[in-house]
């Protein structure tokens, strides 16, 4: 009975997003003022923790090596943001998401023919600005994003396998980077636990995972109209969650969300990033940092 219910939560929240509309979310999340490029406190520049992790490790400054051949990003909806640094240490990248409204705005900006729904050029040279690049070096930084992206596949977190069986290779990714996926398509608590579980079959044993997601989140609009309901989420509840599943937390970061930057269309209070989680492995010690903003 409990699995059934499970089941129909599930089923409940893909059917919320049978209207989701990729121009409007990109609109409301990824513009001015919470995409603010000259704010230190605005909500997509501080997103750039994920390139400022992998560009710290690039450098050689860290102790933990996030690089190696694949990088998958699990969820991604219609933005880019998440591999743009991505693509500077892992020789390929793979693309996912469950709705193949984004998966066909993904491939509008792939294929490079025009009809996106939203200019990435103003992420791209913010990327490279925290790269220590020119920000005129953004069409290098593109052309060569859209060389390492291998593929833009379907996936479902609530499958126990959440990829087709030929999407990667049998040792598994060597990094998976999840932004604002698995509260957002969660029923509850338990079900946003299984589907950290699951995403850590996709990795090679000892993998890293670079994990942001939503604090104190109920719902937020993915259209006129569409309302989708969020797990709300605390720090607590993250760590835990990690913990059941089999990861070990290595650093953890909140941002807490400026007044002017809640414009709703959702009802966030703040955002986490959660820094070189490693597939769980003998050996590992454990570093828990918070950071607030």
């Amino acid at each position: 009975m409990e699995e059934k219910g499970a089941e129909n939560g599930v089923a409940a929240m893909a059917a919320c997003y049978q209207g989701f509309d990729p121009a409007a979310y990109l609109q409301y999340n990824y513009t001015p003022p919470r995409a603010d490029f000259e704010r230190k406190d605005s909500i997509v520049p501080w997103h750039a923790c994920i390139e400022h992790s992998l560009k710290v490790r690039r450098r050689g400054d860290g102790s933990c090596d996030v690089s190696g051949e694949l990088l998958v990003d699990i969820g991604l909806g219609p933005t880019l943001y998440q591999v743009m640094s991505g693509c500077e240490v892992f020789n390929k990248v793979l693309l996912t998401d469950f709705l193949e409204v984004n998966r066909q705005e993904l491939r509008r900006w792939l294929q490079d023919e025009g009809g996106c729904s939203l200019d990435w050029t103003p992420f791209l040279q913010h990327v490279c600005k925290l790269e220590g690049r020119r920000p005129s070096a953004w069409t290098e930084k593109a052309a060569k994003l859209r060389r390492v992206i291998m593929d833009i596949v379907p996936i479902d977190v609530h499958c126990p396998q959440p990829l087709a069986l030929d999407a990667l290779p049998s040792a598994g990714a060597d990094c998976l980077v999840s932004c604002f996926c698995l509260e957002s398509v969660s029923p509850d608590l338990a079900a946003f636990t299984r589907a950290l579980g699951h995403i850590g079959r996709l990795l090679r044993p000892g993998g890293h995972l670079l994990l942001i997601g939503a604090l104190g989140e109920s719902y937020y609009f993915g259209g006129p109209g569409v309302k989708i309901p969020v797990v709300p989420l605390n720090e607590a509840q993250v760590c835990a969650s990690l913990k059941e599943s089999g990861y070990t937390l290595i650093r953890l970061e909140v941002y807490t969300l400026p007044q002017d930057m809640r414009v709703g269309v959702d009802d966030v209070s703040g955002e986490f990033f959660v820094q070189y989680i490693l597939y769980l492995r003998e050996g590992f010690n454990v570093q828990v940092l918070f950071k607030p903003f």
